[in-house]
């Protein structure tokens, strides 16, 4: 049975979850997940990867059945770990979850993981690990507190209190809230943007982003000029960066190469 699907939207590839009744994420589940986010990385006619799922559930999490029945608490899930994108630190394209439904435990953890998150009216998120004997670390305990204020992620880690759309809006967790039949086309319109923008542009951000997270501006910008952020060189020296400043000087749509 297949429970990972992907298919082509122009320059974005739509990865879909489908696995009734939850979309309880398995060994075989995460390394499905896994080969469709390397596939977004390597394929240099794709700019952006959409993640969401079917059903009620964008996803309930670890497959505690699957454990029950013997599949190992400490499995290596995929090179990326848990539902493939956790622990996968090189990606290169941005990411956007679009959670339809319940983002629950490790399903809330892979929305965590993406670099944006869209989400239904319907949404909610919360991290029950803790009632079950269990931690949210597959990014929960590392990634909640530098994206909610630290007291309100403590409290649903410790309590697994429930967060809404409209509470996820509010603490700045989701960039957008819609009815749960625009989901996609509200993804898709995000991805789009991202996509308009010069891929190296983009890639350099992430890189630069994700490098200086956990440092003090004037640190951030020492890494930053250091050299040691390739694909920052790389984007400031383009000729995509030549090609941005003369398509505005021309009044026209720029003509992105990649180089």
């Amino acid at each position: 049975m297949t429970t990972v699907t992907t298919r082509r939207d122009g320059e974005v590839l739509v990865i879909t979850l489908d696995r009734p009744k939850a979309n309880a994420i398995d060994v075989a589940t995460s390394q499905a997940l896994y080969a469709a986010f390397h596939a977004l990385d390597q394929d240099p006619a794709l700019r952006v990867g959409i993640v969401t799922g079917t059903g009620r559930f964008f996803s309930a999490g670890w497959d505690l059945n699957a454990a029950n029945e013997g599949e190992a608490v400490d499995a290596v899930h995929s090179p990326g770990g848990f539902a493939g994108l956790t622990e996968y630190f090189t990606l290169t394209k941005p990411v956007i979850a679009a959670v339809n439904g319940l983002a629950v435990g490790g399903g809330f953890e892979l929305a965590l993981a993406a670099d944006l998150i869209v989400a239904s009216d319907a949404a909610q998120f919360w991290l029950p690990e803790a009632q079950l004997g269990i931690l949210p670390d597959s990014g929960g305990l590392l990634r909640l507190p530098k994206c909610l204020p630290e007291r309100l992620a403590i409290e649903m880690i410790y309590t697994g209190r429930r967060l809404s759309a409209a509470e996820a809006l509010q603490f700045g967790l989701v960039s957008r809230v819609c009815p749960g039949e625009e989901l996609l086309d509200c993804a898709l319109d995000l991805a789009g943007s991202i996509a308009a923008s010069a891929p190296l542009a983009i890639t350099a951000a992430k890189d630069v982003i994700r490098a200086t997270r956990e440092l003090a501006i004037e640190q951030g910008y020492a890494a930053m000029r250091s050299g040691a952020i390739p694909s920052y060189q790389r984007a400031i020296q383009s000729e995509d960066a030549s090609e941005g400043s003369r398509a505005f000087a021309e009044g026209r749509p720029p003509r992105w190469q990649g180089r």
